[in-house]
């Protein structure tokens, strides 16, 4: 039945069932983030320049807003992702372990939220 520990027999995770999934949202993560990171520096790199009024004119656009904030959703998925494995791997303590990845989950969300907001109210304001 291979290394399975005890509970995770009773859930049915052995060592491929969930950190399989797991390693290849990572990857595919990071691919997406670096593929939107490249897009981003190109695109910014075109511009005229980077005052205010230029980077807002430019991101109230739709072909610029949407890889925006697929670039936003990526990154903070991928950083979910991967500090989670970290918690997982160094912190032992089973209260301590759940309570820092609630803590990691609520911060990816709310800092995700604040990104992806910002972006919107850009697209949607214009660069008034």
């Amino acid at each position: 039945m291979g290394q399975e520990s005890p509970i995770g027999r009773v859930r049915g995770l052995g060592s491929a069932r969930s950190g399989a999934g797991h390693w290849w949202h990572e990857r595919l993560t990071s691919v997406s983030t670096l593929i939107l990171f490249v897009w981003l520096l190109v695109s910014l790199l075109r511009l005229p320049d980077l005052g205010h009024g230029t980077v807002t004119e430019w991101l109230a656009s739709p072909i610029a807003a949407v890889p925006m904030l697929l670039l936003i959703v990526s990154t903070f998925w991928h950083l979910k992702l991967g500090l989670q494995v970290v918690i997982e791997d160094y912190v032992h303590e089973e209260g301590l372990k759940l309570f820092s990845i609630a803590l990691l989950n609520f911060f990816a969300l709310g800092a995700g939220a604040l990104a992806f907001f910002s972006v919107l109210k850009i697209a949607f304001a214009g660069a008034a």
